[in-house]
């Protein structure tokens, strides 16, 4: 049995997904990965932590060979009906994005709206979980494939912490890791469900990506529906990084 708990809720949380307002601007966000990866037809491209398909679908359509990855079998659902809808043809995969393996190789690489990247069940190592992810994405690109990814901005998220939030276990300042009871931003639930997320500094990124095999082309800011290749704001939930695998 998995004891992920971003498993457990993205299972619950699939069937109303594609409501939140972060899932608005797909459109806008898939001419952006087009133009900027930038993506042809034809390649092969791998969705990490694709959740309900919105960015592997319209990329299908636009001619990609897309294959989606994601731990949530609820999503997956939710992902096969949509792509089945918009008759295109796209693999889906259910698997752990820091636990997996594929036997081929990938033209280029998309991890967006942290996409497993970041996201912690409460006893995973946040040292660790996310080196996985990269050595596994690492392990299936082909060299010089485009990576883009979208991740917790740090400098955003402990604005909103105290000393007191600290001393409580709610925000850790060694890791940039935060506790979160997802029941009080989702009161529906009717399990208590507790995560971790992790933030990042440009910094601290661009070092983690290095360490792995990746070269950074470009940071800018990453907030959904709002993606321009501007300079990363303070208050800006996300951060995005273009790189490519040495």
């Amino acid at each position: 049995m998995n004891n992920n708990t971003w498993k457990k809720f993205y299972d619950i949380n699939a069937p109303h997904y594609d409501e939140e307002i972060f899932t608005t601007n797909t459109p806008h966000e898939v001419e952006f990965l087009l133009r900027e990866m930038p993506l042809h037809p034809g390649m092969k491209v791998l969705d990490l932590g694709c959740g309900t398909g919105r960015h592997s679908i319209a990329l299908a359509a636009a001619g990609i060979q897309v294959t989606g990855l994601d731990i949530s079998t609820g999503q997956l659902a939710e992902a096969k009906k949509k792509a089945e809808k918009a008759g295109v043809d796209i693999r889906f995969i259910q698997a752990d994005a820091s636990d997996f393996s594929l036997d081929e190789e990938f033209d280029a690489a998309i991890c967006i709206c942290e996409g497993s990247f970041g996201l912690l069940s409460i006893g995973d190592d946040p040292l660790t979980h996310d080196e996985s992810i990269l050595r596994n994405l690492a392990a299936v690109l082909k060299p010089g494939a485009p990576l883009l990814m979208t991740v917790h901005n740090a400098y955003e998220l402990i604005r909103h912490y105290s000393d007191e939030d600290i001393a409580n276990g709610i925000f850790d300042p060694y890791t940039l890791t935060r506790v979160v009871r997802m029941n009080d931003l989702y009161p529906e639930l009717d399990s208590e469900i507790m995560v971790k997320e992790k933030c990042f500094t440009p910094q601290e990124l661009r070092l983690l990506l290095e360490k792995t095999g990746f070269t950074v082309d470009n940071f800018w800011g990453g907030n959904a529906c709002n993606w321009r290749k501007q300079t990363l704001s303070l208050d800006e939930i996300e951060l995005m990084v273009l790189c490519h695998l040495r």
